[in-house]
């Protein structure tokens, strides 16, 4: 019998931090997901049973784990992975999409890769705390983003905390500098035509080292950070307001409308149009 709790996150307008979806689910055995990939992070924490993943580790290779109750597995945005319930003890899985600039740090200081996907934990206490915070995401799905946003940080603390193979963060103050004023660079002057060498000007930088740097600490190149940002904002403005199509493709930095177009269907699956029609926000009284 499969079982299944699932939700979107209602806005996407965090850029440190934000949720995709999430979900809970009782699985049928030998009940299975993939192959597939993700365009975010995407972490299961095993309430009961057990099951496989198979993912390909860093060099593209398939790896098999066998992962059961009080453990997780995090998948990472492009691998390839399949997951599969156990015949005899299928699993029971609670799990949360996320994404942001401050993801990729919080993953490193946990010990989780795409060569080491498997969550253990050290301190049953966080654990069971951490559990704990994706459960009340999951079953409070009405409340406002900002109270299920302060849950994902609180959760993304318990998982960096807890996680046997935690390790401590070394960290340059000064690449933080840099990606800090290029994020606020973005952050200012989205809607104009920027480059990323304009932002790597800004940084003083050069543009392949700027490049390094900024993919090192958020994971997405500058380019990919840019255009995420765009599609974020334009988003919100499609479900906010009532400006045309071609009025948001120029607020979001966008001359031409149908590249705008061509860029927010790669990200959303959806043309503008229809992305719109699906997110009208509901009538209160």
């Amino acid at each position: 019998m499969r079982d299944l709790l699932f939700s979107i996150f209602p806005n996407e307008n965090f850029v440190d931090l934000g949720l995709v979806q999430f979900g809970m689910e009782q699985c049928a055995p030998s009940h299975s997901f993939g192959p597939a990939t993700r365009n975010h992070y995407l972490f299961h924490y095993v309430i009961s049973g057990k099951g496989t993943l198979n993912a390909d580790n860093s060099k593209g290779i398939t790896q098999t784990y066998q992962i059961k109750s009080k453990q997780g597995f995090m998948i990472f945005p492009g691998q390839v992975n399949t997951y599969i319930a156990d015949n005899e003890l299928p699993w029971e899985y609670v799990w949360l999409e996320f994404d942001g600039m401050r993801v990729k740090t919080a993953l490193e200081i946990a010990g989780l890769s795409p060569d080491k996907p498997v969550y253990k934990a050290d301190l049953k206490d966080l654990r069971e705390d951490m559990m704990n915070e994706m459960l009340y995401i999951v079953r409070n799905s009405a409340e406002t983003p900002f109270n299920l946003i302060g849950h994902l940080y609180l959760f993304l603390d318990l998982l960096t905390r807890s996680a046997a193979g935690m390790k401590i963060p070394q960290t340059g103050n000064l690449h933080n500098f840099y990606i800090r004023e290029a994020i606020t660079y973005i952050e200012h002057n989205f809607q104009n035509d920027i480059s990323v060498e304009d932002i790597a000007a800004v940084c003083r930088l050069n543009r392949s080292y700027f490049g390094k740097i900024f993919k090192d600490a958020v994971g997405k190149s500058p380019q990919e950070f840019l255009l995420s940002y765009r599609m974020v904002k334009a988003a919100e403005l499609l479900k906010l307001t009532q400006l045309s199509i071609g009025d948001i493709s120029n607020a979001v930095g966008y001359e031409n409308q149908l590249h705008f177009s061509r860029a927010f269907k790669n990200v959303y699956g959806v043309s503008p149009r229809d992305w719109r029609s699906k997110n009208k926000p509901s009538v209160t009284q």
